[in-house]
């Protein structure tokens, strides 16, 4: 399979990824404002793992089984810094889907520890790395 093609489906990732991580805590907003037990409650909580387990998994799985094949056919690219930054981006990218798969398992218990303004503040943390990850990508700066 040619080069552009993998660059192609792992971009084709990133975004199912991306969508994922930018809908998941709106959704916890809106269910932290819910009653605990209520049908809207229960339907946030289906609503929340579908998400988290049909397209956030296999997307992020995708995002990085694409990037390694990407890097196995250009190695040079880890000699670059934008590569170095983009990287450590992705990981805490990859830690900010942990923490968003924990406060689903919190809110499936019934468990409220965040407010709706603190899940809308996590709301924005994936938009800040992707803006920081496609300029490394796209500008290539450093």
């Amino acid at each position: 399979m040619g080069y552009e093609y993998i660059k192609a489906f792992h971009l084709i990732a990133v975004i199912s990824w991306m969508v994922g991580l930018l809908y998941l805590p709106r959704l916890y907003v809106y269910h932290a404002e819910t009653d605990i037990g209520s049908v809207r409650a229960e339907t946030f909580k289906v609503m929340e793992r579908r998400l988290l387990r049909a397209i956030m998994n296999p997307a992020m799985i995708l995002t990085f089984g694409f990037g390694i094949w990407l890097i196995v056919l250009n190695p040079s690219l880890l000699s670059e810094g934008w590569m170095h930054v983009k990287i450590f981006c992705v990981l805490l990218m990859s830690a900010c889907h942990g923490k968003f798969a924990k406060m689903r398992r919190l809110l499936e218990n019934n468990e409220k520890p965040l407010t709706s303004k603190m899940y809308r503040i996590w709301n924005e943390v994936p938009t800040g790395l992707m803006v920081i990850i496609v300029i490394m990508a796209v500008v290539r700066p450093i």
